[in-house]
């Protein structure tokens, strides 16, 4: 049975949520087979700007803090907006920290501050053998991104002081030489010498989300992460997972409101109860369901096509390690608020909205359950994914967004300005909190560069 709302956190006041849109370089995303119906626009993504440009000021109208996304369309959105941000998927296990870091601080420069980045440390095979990789084991990923993030800190954070950039130009002087730091970085994995090659963005350090509630994922978002992507078909199932991940921000020194956990969510939003169920009909019609279950075999490490279609399901049906752990360990789950996860319900279920909830009703009902699901598993927010696009995202800013603002829950049109973290933080809070820790690898700190400073710059 589902475990009642702790007492002191319904009497809680309302959090004022965050809204992330969710999109990616491929048709239907992670509604599988809507690429088929007319209405969707998703099969031009790839070779047509206006896409990306149109989607953004649609967003921008909505009030949404970021579109998370894998691919580089950031200049021509950033060109037709003001505040919409850009949260871009990047992966530890292969990218190089100096290239990396050098890519990152020019988009940041050139949003002023709107830039995020999705932390990922790639767990599937095909794509490790694309780029010329090997496949590393779970945990082992997560200990080598948290070599990349103290890499990439040192660039942002360390190479440059405040002062650094001078631009005085009666002096014929840009930059104070002896005011930037060449970094000589040697860990395990990763080794670079030179100073990083801009002066600090409006953020140093772009504003940091990870995806992933396994132990090591949460270990590693305790102490790097400043937004958590979460998904699961019941908030019962994200609540211990949030929970945890607070808890272990405090152990770390961190103040555990101070990571913004957001879940996946794909609504289907009408003007009346009958509208919303026309629409969700019509995403069955086109849905695939062959190719959810192909998405959930390969994210969860289950071999779906060995089992009957009514066998109930269980973590321990997970045979490979390349996989995204919590998904299959959600699967022990039995409360009374979703079906049993057997191979049919898994089909229906994930071919729209892939692992999130997908809530179908007016803009009220779905308010409804989002309020719940804040308030059952402690979300700050949630990731918009699409059933058609620009159709869902529309749903949202001309249906939900004044609902939710109604409500309290959304903030103000005009109000959440400037660079992402501050967005997210507060007018201010442009660079990394100070109980981060990225902020103790800045220029001043003495204790982390003086051996380093030894050595020439060569």
């Amino acid at each position: 049975m589902a475990e009642p709302i702790p007492q002191e956190q319904a009497a809680s006041p309302k959090k004022v949520l965050f809204l992330n849109a969710f999109d990616l370089f491929a048709p239907s995303h992670l509604s599988f087979g809507q690429w088929r119906n007319p209405k969707d626009k998703s099969s031009t993504k790839a070779h047509d700007l206006t896409y990306w440009t149109t989607l953004a000021q649609i967003l921008e109208r909505g009030g949404y803090h970021c579109l998370v996304l894998s691919g580089w369309p950031i200049s021509a959105m950033a060109a037709v907006t003001k505040n919409l941000a850009f949260a871009i998927t990047g992966s530890t296990s292969y990218e190089t920290p100096y290239a990396f870091a050098r890519r990152f601080s020019t988009l940041d420069h050139l949003t002023k501050g709107r830039i995020g980045w999705n932390i990922v440390t790639s767990y599937n095979e095909t794509g490790a053998r694309a780029v010329g990789k090997e496949i590393v084991e779970h945990d082992r990923r997560y200990e080598i991104a948290d070599e990349f993030l103290r890499a990439v800190y040192k660039l942002w954070e360390g190479s440059w002081a405040d002062d650094a950039l001078v631009k005085d130009a009666e002096k014929d002087t840009f930059a104070d030489y002896d005011r930037i730091r060449f970094i000589h970085h040697r860990s395990e994995n990763f080794k670079f010498d030179g100073p990083h090659a801009l002066s600090p963005s409006p953020q140093r350090t772009p504003f940091l989300f990870q995806a992933g509630t396994s132990g090591a994922g949460i270990g590693f978002a305790s102490v790097h992460a400043e937004g958590v992507f979460v998904a699961a078909r019941s908030p019962h199932i994200l609540a211990p997972s949030v929970k945890e991940i607070r808890r272990q921000a405090a152990l770390a020194g961190r103040d555990p409101r101070s990571i913004k956990v957001v879940a996946s969510i794909t609504p289907i939003i009408g003007r009346t109860s009958e509208e919303a169920q026309a629409k969700y009909q019509e995403a069955q019609k086109y849905a695939s369901v062959e190719s959810g279950l192909a998405f959930f075999s390969n994210t969860s490490g289950i071999d779906i096509s060995q089992y009957d279609l009514d066998r109930e399901l269980v973590a321990s049906d997970a045979t490979i390690d390349h996989r995204v752990h919590s998904l299959a360990a959600a699967l022990d789950y039995r409360g009374d608020d979703i079906s049993r996860p057997t191979p049919r319900t898994i089909g229906r279920f994930i071919a729209i909205g892939g692992s999130g909830a997908t809530p179908v009703g007016t803009a009220e009902e779905v308010a409804d359950i989002l309020e719940e699901w804040a308030d059952i598993a402690d979300l700050d927010g949630f990731n918009i994914g699409y059933v058609t696009t620009p159709g869902t995202f529309e749903d949202v800013v001309d249906l939900l967004v004044p609902e939710l603002r109604k409500r309290g829950r959304y903030a103000p049109k005009g109000e959440s300005t400037g660079t992402l973290r501050e967005r997210v933080y507060g007018n201010g809070q442009a660079k990394l909190r100070d109980d981060h820790i990225g902020h103790s690898y800045r220029y001043d700190n003495s204790e982390i560069y003086a051996e380093q400073d030894k050595l020439p710059k060569k």
